[in-house]
């Protein structure tokens, strides 16, 4: 039928989703610019073993140049920076990237004002494309192709992030609070998973799909991080849907965190954190015109930013 798809949707239709999609990924991306100094107090530091094994299956030393995608204040920019690596960040929010620049200054570091799929690399040419906590974010039919397109023959591609995973006989809290969540109608769906550490999925049919990449090696996280009320609630205010929130949302959700953290009697809480990462090298063989197709972008919704 003219207009259609294969699958009887009209085009207009599947066109229309795809631009809603990409719309709400760029609005909720965007609420992270309003708690830039939130975030690089609030989000968590990776763990050290992220690095050591980046470099370690890489074989990366400096001078070797890299490209981060989504760098937000430099949480997973300081590190490498730190063992001086020369690093092109992008960031496209201009309040994120200021703090990026200041608590980076010391470093040789370009903090560029940009999403990765604005960006115009020019001549540039890295040998290492990374993103910590931010690939979600970047538009999935290009993503790929584009990492492949800047990277120097044999470069690297590496993606990691930091979610929350329940350990068995974790903290209780997150199970108990699901009903203030559902009250202000913000709960998780029946069917949400709940990954323990070690569980998390990885995306590495996303990465070789184009045929620019192999994985190489994938690794999973975990570590754990205590906070008080306020440690907790800012962790929260640094989270894409708990900005998006109505204020009354807001207010009931944290009183409520509050209230029950005040029970205790250390007054804290424990969450668990989880990643995968996956390294993957870019193929000396790409396919030709057949072979080179772009991922069609069937991820996951992230629960959080």
């Amino acid at each position: 039928m003219p207009g259609c798809s294969g699958t009887g949707t009209p085009v207009r239709d599947m066109l229309a989703t795809v631009d809603d999609e990409d719309e709400r990924r760029r609005r909720l991306a965007a609420t992270f610019d309003q708690a830039a100094d939130r975030y690089q107090r609030a989000r968590p530091e990776y763990p050290d073993d992220v690095y050591d094994r980046l470099l370690h299956v890489t074989g990366l030393t400096p001078p070797a140049r890299l490209l981060e995608v989504g760098a937000a204040t430099g949480k997973a920019t300081l590190p490498l920076a730190r063992r001086g690596f020369p690093i092109t960040a992008l960031e496209p929010g201009a309040a994120l990237a200021a703090v990026a620049r200041e608590s980076l200054a010391a470093y040789d570091v370009d903090v560029v004002e940009s999403r990765f799929e604005d960006w115009v690399a020019g001549d540039h040419r890295v040998d290492l494309v990374y993103a910590a906590t931010a690939w979600h974010w970047v538009d999935p039919a290009v993503r790929v192709a584009k990492a492949a397109s800047v990277l120097r023959p044999g470069g690297w591609l590496a993606l990691w992030e930091a979610v929350h995973v329940f350990p068995v006989g974790g903290d209780p809290l997150f199970a108990e609070i699901q009903d203030i969540y559902d009250e202000i109608g913000e709960g998780l769906p029946p069917d949400a998973n709940r990954p323990k550490p070690g569980e998390l999925p990885d995306d590495r049919a996303e990465i070789e799909a184009t045929g620019r990449f192999h994985v190489v090696d994938v690794h999973q996280l975990a570590w754990e991080v205590d906070y008080d009320a306020d440690g907790y609630l800012d962790l929260l205010d640094t989270f894409s849907g708990h900005i998006a929130m109505e204020d009354w949302q807001r207010e009931r959700l944290y009183g409520e965190i509050r209230r029950r953290l005040a029970e205790r009697p250390d007054g804290r809480l424990r969450r668990g954190w989880g990643g995968v990462l996956r390294i993957a090298r870019l193929r000396d063989d790409p396919p030709g015109p057949t072979g080179d197709r772009w991922s069609t972008g069937d991820q996951q919704r992230p629960v959080e930013g």
